[in-house]
């Protein structure tokens, strides 16, 4: 049997073409379902939370602002997972310029997640750790400031690191129909510290600061409950929110930590002896699954977020007035 006639080409009509790897097409189905259920899924939960923070006044806080930027990044992350779907088939249909462009914004989106979750520990340790200057330092303005410089760091990471694709896209391709990147050892590893190791030491350091001033401070009001003024009670109250809004970014910072340490990981190895076609697909499906469990982890530890949702769903956000709803 002729081997030839049975190769499938990604562009049949030009010699150059890549071949497209063979797949039994019950693989490729499950494969395509799962990468588009992840990806609608991703970008519907991340904009009912940027939708939720951008409406309701009440939402308007400095922490919120954090984790509308999160959720923003988390957006576009789903939105690139309908491109990701392309690969399925072995092929990138839509040229060098977009192959380039898909990876700018693939970087630009996951530094910025990174960056974002150094701020969440860093608004969370001032929290905890310094109540009283809490409102005089974590300012609505200087959150501001500080996700737009998060944004800038991320678009000039991406410049930095893929200034040679930029000038020339699709120069590593080796047929019409791929989409290839190539970093050479050093800028790995350069990454690798940057994206990953440095800022996860920063993010963990902060949170044994406030894991440790948590636990003494839960402590505190369980020996001092019974013993305060209705002032007191309302301080009682404001720490309990801050304690749980504390938790929650914790589970937050925590699942970040388990969904990118594979990829990083893996990163920093030989891609040619560790990466087979299974579990390249598993540590890229929990690395961009986390944009997808951010919002699941607000659901579940967020009355507001469930409220908004109900508001946005049943359309009520409609109305004149909404933004001003009771939500809390």
């Amino acid at each position: 049997r002729d081997i030839s006639s049975e190769t499938e080409l990604c562009f049949p009509q030009l010699n150059t073409s890549c071949v497209k790897p063979k797949r039994p097409l019950s693989d490729t189905v499950l494969i395509y379902m799962i990468l588009s259920f992840i990806s609608l899924l991703t970008v519907a939960l991340n904009l009912l939370v940027i939708i939720s923070i951008s409406h309701f006044k009440q939402l308007h806080t400095p922490t919120n602002s954090l984790i509308l930027s999160l959720a923003v990044s988390d957006f576009f992350v789903g939105f690139l997972l309908f491109f990701q779907s392309m690969f399925i088939d072995g092929c990138w249909y839509i040229g060098d310029l977009m192959c380039v462009l898909y990876c700018c914004i693939d970087y630009i989106t996951i530094s910025s997640s990174v960056g974002n979750m150094i701020l969440i520990s860093t608004d969370r340790y001032v929290a905890i750790c310094d109540p009283l200057h809490y409102s005089i330092r974590v300012t609505q303005k200087r959150v501001q400031v500080c996700v737009c410089l998060c944004w800038i760091w991320s678009l000039f990471y991406c410049i930095v690191f893929l200034k040679d694709n930029l000038k020339q896209p699709g120069q590593y391709n080796s047929c019409v129909g791929e989409c290839v990147i190539i970093f050479n050892k050093s800028e790995r590893v350069a990454d690798v510290i940057l994206i990953f190791i440095l800022p996860i030491t920063v993010i963990v350091v902060l949170y044994m600061r406030v894991f440790v001033v948590a636990v003494s401070q839960a402590r505190a009001m369980r020996s001092h409950i019974t013993t305060v003024t209705v002032q007191g009670s309302r301080k009682v109250t404001a720490k309990k929110s801050e304690l749980k809004a504390a938790r929650t970014l914790g589970v937050v910072v925590g699942v970040f930590i388990i969904c990118f340490c594979p990829y990083y990981c893996v990163s920093l190895a030989d891609q040619e002896t560790l990466f087979n076609a299974s579990s390249a697909a598993f540590v890229l499906c929990l690395f961009y699954f986390n944009s997808c469990l951010n919002p699941l982890i607000y659901a579940s530890f967020y009355p507001w977020f469930r409220k908004c949702t109900k508001v946005i769903v049943t359309l009520q956000i409609l109305k004149s007035g909404s933004s001003d709803t009771n939500i809390l």
